[in-house]
């Protein structure tokens, strides 16, 4: 039996966790639309696990705090060079969320 998350389950969900800092509430909501994107693109639902969405996305304020945090990173001069490598979710002009490679 599944329960359908609403955006406001989504963001309770991080914050039963102690994980509601991982990211802000505008990449929260980034997330939350590019999972159910993915769910319609699949054809099948995704089950909410906090913990693995942690683990795996990782949010960032800019490109410079991104190149700051990978040891790579000089390679990745512009948010299109890391698209290449993994999947982006972008949050506003600068702000992004990336599937941690």
């Amino acid at each position: 039996m599944k329960t359908n998350v609403t955006f406001c389950d989504f963001c309770d969900g991080f914050r039963d966790h102690n994980r509601n800092e991982n990211f802000s509430y505008d990449g929260k909501k980034a997330l939350y639309d590019w999972l159910e994107g993915l769910e319609d693109d699949q054809g099948e639902e995704i089950e909410l696990d906090v913990i693995a969405l942690c683990c795996e996305f990782t949010e960032y304020r800019d490109i410079v705090e991104f190149q700051a945090n990978y040891s790579h990173a000089g390679d990745y001069e512009t948010i299109e060079d890391i698209e290449n490598d993994t999947t982006i979710i972008k949050i506003n002009d600068d702000s992004f969320i990336i599937q941690d490679f």
